[in-house]
């Protein structure tokens, strides 16, 4: 069997990761894995996630078979894309990293922080990802690889442009299949679809970007100040839109 691409967007929370799993979903040589790793970083973190226990009894929680059988496993497609989150690493050996083609999508938290507050009232440091995210492009800068990271304001503003960008970092042919999906739930989503899939069931396609109106909450202010400089990291490798 010829070895796959394997592709893994570490993303965090409310970035607009389901849209780019459904954006590649619609490859011909694409299968897609909706956060394989997400019952092991429920079991190991304790973290209060809406629909914690029905996510629990739904998947594997053993980290570490998860990826030698899932991240790791064997798949007929020319292309496997796993959408993970980052923050779902959490004690685990990470050689595994080294097997796999990382990418990284990200999001100015002044926009993420109150969506993901709609969620997780409280979020941390923790929820965000973010931590990890930073880490994740040490280990590829470290590595002497070109990082690939996704800023999700970009992604909305000019799907195709950041598409074609990725695609060709990716060594892939771009693919105009990506610009759309059909609405609604998908096969491949995990069971915590109802509590956070809402607004994608109802796209086809990448929404427009559109500002916050609101001012951020007060309560999220310490948070964004932390999250900023991490953000900032991250988006310095930020992909141009081409075409």
């Amino acid at each position: 069997m010829t070895r796959p691409l394997r592709l893994s967007v570490w993303s965090g929370p409310r970035n607009v990761s389901t849209a780019l799993m459904y954006s590649f979903r619609e490859r011909a040589d694409t299968t897609v894995v909706d956060e394989p790793l997400y019952g092991h970083y429920l079991r190991v973190s304790g973290a209060p996630h809406p629909g914690r226990d029905e996510v629990l009894a739904s998947m594997d929680t053993d980290g570490e078979r998860v990826v030698r059988e899932v991240l790791l496993g064997d798949y007929a497609a020319p292309v496997v894309m796993f959408k993970n989150m980052a923050h779902h690493l959490v004690g685990l050996e990470r050689a595994f990293l080294g097997e796999l083609t990382n990418v990284l999508l990200t999001r100015d938290p002044y926009d993420m922080l109150p969506s993901l507050a709609q969620r997780l009232p409280e979020p941390t440091l923790r929820d965000t990802g973010l931590t990890e995210q930073v880490a994740l492009l040490e280990f590829v800068l470290e590595r002497g690889q070109e990082p690939v990271v996704i800023d999700a304001k970009a992604l909305l503003q000019d799907p195709e442009g950041v598409l074609r960008a990725v695609c060709r970092r990716l060594g892939l042919p771009f693919d105009p299949a990506m610009l759309a999906w059909p609405a609604g739930p998908k096969p491949e989503d995990g069971v915590w679809a109802r509590h956070w899939y809402a607004n994608v069931h109802r796209s086809s396609t990448f929404a427009p970007y559109t500002p916050k109106a609101d001012p951020l909450p007060a309560h999220l202010t310490p948070l964004l100040e932390v999250c900023a400089p991490l953000y900032e990291r991250l988006a310095a490798y930020a992909v141009s839109p081409e075409r």
